[in-house]
């Protein structure tokens, strides 16, 4: 059987995890996974991770800080300029400077912060607070 969107199941995994308090989660990899792991890492919403080979595709093992509360992929992938982030922000997080949206950009994965430092656009990717 195989995943519409993987990105989605490996996040989801991620969300259900943490709110059943467990300490690792193990995913199937992908390129897009390892780079949200590493904005989501960065800005410290998980711990650790490790990619292994199991002969197909390959697993990340992440471990788990428990500081997510939500953590969710966005569909359709909006597209964003400077101008209308404010407004996907009130839409997607909580409150104002809580939580991080992540931004396909022309520069990689970026947060909203970031983005608006470099003053550049891109697609909707996710989003965790």
């Amino acid at each position: 059987m195989t995943l519409n969107d993987p990105l989605a199941d490996s996040l989801s995994k991620i969300s259900n995890a943490t709110k059943a308090l467990s300490k690792s989660v193990e995913l199937k990899k992908s390129k897009l996974l390892i780079n949200v792991l590493e904005v989501l890492k960065k800005n410290s919403y998980i711990g650790s991770y490790e990619i292994t080979d199991d002969g197909r595709q390959g697993l990340v093992t992440v471990n788990l800080v428990g500081t997510i509360n939500n953590c969710s992929v966005i569909k359709p992938r909006f597209a964003v300029t400077i101008e209308t982030l404010e407004a996907f922000e009130q839409r997607f997080l909580p409150a104002k400077d809580f939580g991080v949206l992540i931004i396909s950009t022309n520069q990689g994965l970026l947060t909203q912060k970031e983005a608006k430092d470099k003053n550049i656009g891109g697609l909707l990717v996710a989003y965790c607070y």
